[in-house]
Order: C-alpha cells, then sequence, then structure tokens
C-alpha cells in the first residue's frame, strides 16, 4: 500500500510539473493579458450588443492558443540566450525539462487551431469563414515569432516591431466581432451605421502604451538583457535621458490617442475623464523617470503601465455607447 501511494503522489507530481511546464511555456501571464485585450476589445464592437460566456470563453481559448504559440515559438528560439538569464533560465526549453523539438511542435498544433478557430466561430453575417480575423491572427504569430524574436539581437528597432504583434489582439478582437477590417467601413446595426475605426483606434492606443511599458522593463532588466545580448532601449549605451525622452513622448501620444473612443462616439464622456487621467498619470511617471534616472522610477512606469491597461479597457467597456 505505501508503494502505491507513493507511486500514485509521484505521479501526481508529474503531471502537475508537466502542467506547469505548458503554462510557462506559453507565458501564461503575459498570454492573459494580450487575450484580456482581445476579449474586451470584441465586447466593444458596435454589433455585440449581448455578451455570450460561451462565445467570450472561445474567443479566450483562440486568443490563447494564437499567443501561447508565439511564446513557444519565441522561447524554442530563444532558449540559449534563455539560460543566460537569472528570471528565464527556469524555463522548461532553456532549463532542458523540454526539448527544442517538442516545444516548436506544440506551438505549430495550437497555433494553427487557434487561427481555425478565429475564422470558424466568429463568422460574418453572410456566415462565411471570418478570413480577416483568422488572417490577422496569423500576421501576429508570424511578427511576433520569426520577426520581432530574432530582431531583439540586431537592433532595439524590434521593439517598434514588436509593438504590431502586441496590439493587434485590439484589432482582432474588434474584427473576430465585425468581419470588417477597412478603418473607414461601417458596420449597420439596426439600421444604423457605425464607424470601423474603432478598431484601428484600439490597436493605436495598445501600440502607444506598449513603449513606456517595453521600456521600463529593459530599463529594470538592462544587465540581464545585455548579458543575453538583446538591444532593447532606443540607446546604445544603456538607460540614457534619451530613453526617458521617448517614454515621455509616447506617453504624451496617448494622450490624443485616449480621446478618440469618445470622438468617434464608441464610449461616453465618463470613460473620456478617466482614460485621461491614466495618460497623465503615465506621463507624470515618465517625468519622475527622467528626472530620477534609476531603476526605482523604472519599475514605477512599469508598475504604473501594469495598472493602465486593464483601467482604461475596462472603463472604455463599461462606458460603451
Amino acid at each position: 500500500m505505501s508503494n502505491q501511494s507513493e507511486n500514485t503522489t509521484s505521479s501526481s507530481l508529474s503531471l502537475y510539473n508537466k502542467v506547469k511546464d505548458y503554462f510557462l511555456l506559453i507565458k501564461f501571464t503575459l498570454s492573459f493579458t494580450v487575450v484580456f485585450s482581445c476579449v474586451i476589445c470584441y465586447l466593444l464592437a458596435p454589433n455585440v450588443v449581448e455578451y455570450h460566456l460561451g462565445t467570450i470563453l472561445l474567443l479566450f481559448l483562440a486568443g490563447m492558443l494564437v499567443t501561447g504559440s508565439a511564446n513557444a515559438i519565441n522561447q524554442a528560439v530563444e532558449k540559449d540566450t534563455d539560460a543566460l538569464m537569472k528570471r528565464t533560465a527556469s524555463r522548461p526549453v532553456a532549463s532542458g525539462r523540454m526539448t527544442q523539438e517538442h516545444a516548436l511542435g506544440f506551438a505549430t498544433i495550437t497555433g494553427l487551431l487557434g487561427i481555425f478557430m478565429m475564422g470558424w466561430f466568429f463568422k460574418g453575417d453572410d456566415n462565411s469563414f471570418n478570413w480577416n480575423a483568422a488572417l490577422l491572427s496569423a500576421f501576429s504569430l508570424f511578427l511576433y515569432a520569426f520577426v520581432y524574436t530574432p530582431l531583439k539581437k540586431i537592433n532595439s528597432i524590434s521593439i517598434l516591431i514588436g509593438g504590431f504583434p502586441g496590439a493587434l489582439p485590439c484589432l482582432i478582437g474588434w474584427v473576430a466581432a465585425t468581419n470588417v477590417l477597412n478603418p473607414f467601413g461601417t458596420i449597420s446595426v439596426n439600421g444604423k451605421d457605425f464607424s470601423n475605426a474603432g478598431g484601428w483606434i484600439l490597436f493605436g492606443m495598445q501600440f502607444l502604451w506598449q513603449f513606456p511599458h517595453f521600456w521600463a522593463i529593459a530599463w529594470v532588466a538592462h544587465t540581464d538583457y545585455t548579458k543575453a545580448g538583446f538591444k532593447l532601449l532606443p540607446a546604445d549605451k544603456g538607460p540614457t535621458k534619451f530613453t526617458a525622452l521617448q517614454t515621455i513622448m509616447y506617453s504624451v501620444l496617448m494622450i490624443p490617442m485616449g480621446i478618440l473612443p469618445y470622438y468617434y462616439n464608441l464610449t461616453g464622456s465618463i470613460s473620456l475623464w478617466i482614460v485621461l487621467a491614466c495618460n497623465l498619470f503615465m506621463v507624470f511617471q515618465s517625468v519622475r523617470l527622467y528626472r530620477e534616472m534609476n531603476v526605482k522610477a523604472a519599475r514605477r512606469v512599469m508598475f504604473s503601465s501594469y495598472i493602465y491597461l486593464p483601467i482604461v479597457l475596462l472603463a472604455l467597456l463599461a462606458d460603451k455607447n
């Protein structure tokens, strides 16, 4: 009985560790944040007037599969550099607990399944396959895994390139709901036409947000990233006044972008003031970084950006017209 009990416990621990490794492989926390944006932007589309839990869960699952696939490819490609950094050395591929081939195989299956789900379960009014959502998902995965990932070691322009797949989930969510990609197109709901610019505005908001967010992370983890050969800050000399100025600039650009959901009648005035307050707070923290020029200030920008996104997106959804 004792041996049987020990075997059962050992099997349970083994299963737990395997599941834990898959969660680490897809970077679950990061993927959850990305898919959260996708789901909120889906719900913000004017033709989504009733929230069906099943549909939301399908979108969440499809988004997790696509995003998780991109992250798995990222870890498979960067296994050697991940092993050099303290914060990433325990990842399953970097530590040797999972083979590179296994991670790539897992990524292929999950990526293809997630892309198919985006097109199949979120059809347009004519009940046709949603090619816009599916192809956008595939494009986002390709950009992150095969352009942004290798570019990180070549030039800091990788942050600009990475900003696109980082913000595309907003547009993917919108297009999953509307099946309309054209920013100048219209969406007809109960005989009333709405501008399709909303999805692109949400994309723009998240795109700009990523610059202070990622530069703050790169500032805090600069030593680790340098050891691995990553070039993520806009200045070659590391954390400089130029980096802090860039952080301020993009935080300021977030202000007019944050007004557009109200201007295009996507949301009401309450969320306008909430978004404005959040944007001004990001500018304030970025200015503090410029004045203090230290890791503590960069960490404040980083945590402010983490808080910023859910507050802004939930405020927009709560105040949807």
